[in-house]
């Protein structure tokens, strides 16, 4: 789904002009105005997630940078619809009580602070059908997996067949790791999650991903920090040392006389990628200097000539 195609505007388009835009939608495609029309009340979905994401400049910048696809594997329904309140904009239009629509009159508690408007959304709801319909079978539990994603993985994106439990049961299920993914996401598996008691659509599987702990980098979002020891002399006096990037090219990098302790060096371009599409970042070297702890009857003498010398 493109939200802009839906809500008919464009990435230029004002947030005014946005909201604008998707009243004149909601009016037309609204449930209580189009009873028993399945298409509209389909409709009216679309165009209310294109708004609860493009109304959020938050989300909106992320869908911006990752596109429909990525985007809605990252972000649940719930996710989408939070902190969305669709009254501002139903106070205008004088449906149902207070402002809200009679289809969403059902909505209001027993969501342990859950968005109101959001069981409407989902596949099992039965909003703006009133009395005088068979509810839709109950969509399946959408589950929570954490799952464990190596740099070399953010780097490079991945397919993974991981196993899972369920109700003594194993199931394989093959999932896409995108390049850049960040930790905390979400990737979302649709239909992968519990299964429906009255035969309606199986419910959604979540993978919430955690970057392992790599024995030599360090990541600074979309940067790499890689730690290297320098002698004090070499500190004092300049030197090269040899970097090794993730993927395994080697650079000597060349170190300053004067260099001070927690110096960092940039080498661009060798961290990782801001996203499936996104430029890469940064690896940056940061200096150490090395501090002995035993010295040899030699090595004392030189460091005491170097106290005669003030260094």
């Amino acid at each position: 789904m493109d939200y802009y195609n839906v809500l008919g505007v464009t990435k230029e388009t004002t947030p005014a002009e946005i909201k604008k835009s998707y009243r004149k939608l909601a009016l037309k495609y609204h449930p209580d105005k189009n009873k028993g029309d399945k298409a509209s009340e389909a409709k009216f979905k679309e165009i209310s997630e294109a708004y609860a994401v493009l109304s959020d400049p938050e989300k909106k910048q992320q869908y911006d940078r990752f596109g429909s696809t990525q985007f809605r594997q990252q972000y649940s329904q719930e996710d989408i619809f939070r902190n969305f309140d669709l009254n501002d904009i139903f106070s205008q239009f004088n449906f149902g009580s207070r402002g809200r629509s009679a289809s969403f009159s059902s909505e209001k508690a027993g969501n342990g602070g859950s968005n109101p408007f959001s069981s409407f959304f989902n596949q099992g709801q039965t909003g703006g059908c009133g009395g005088g319909c068979q509810p839709n079978p109950t969509k399946g539990q959408d589950m929570t997996y954490q799952i464990s994603v190596t740099l070399d993985e953010v780097l490079n994106g991945a397919e993974r067949t991981i196993t899972l439990r369920r109700n003594g049961d194993s199931h394989n299920v093959s999932v896409k790791i995108p390049k850049g993914i960040e930790e905390g996401k979400k990737l979302r598996l649709q239909g992968k999650g519990g299964g429906s008691p009255d035969g309606g659509p199986a419910g959604d599987l979540y993978l919430k991903v955690e970057i392992a702990p790599d024995s030599k980098f360090l990541r600074e979002t979309d940067d790499l920090v890689v730690e290297k020891l320098i002698t004090f002399s070499e500190a004092c006096l300049g030197t090269k040392v040899e970097i090794e990037t993730l993927e395994g090219k080697r650079f000597m990098v060349k170190v300053d006389p004067g260099t001070v302790h927690d110096s960092r060096l940039r080498i661009k371009g060798y961290g990782l990628p801001a996203g499936p599409m996104g430029n890469r970042g940064n690896l940056y070297v940061k200096l150490g200097v090395k501090v002995p702890k035993i010295l040899t009857d030699e090595q004392k003498k030189v460091v005491e000539q170097l106290k005669d010398c003030n260094l």
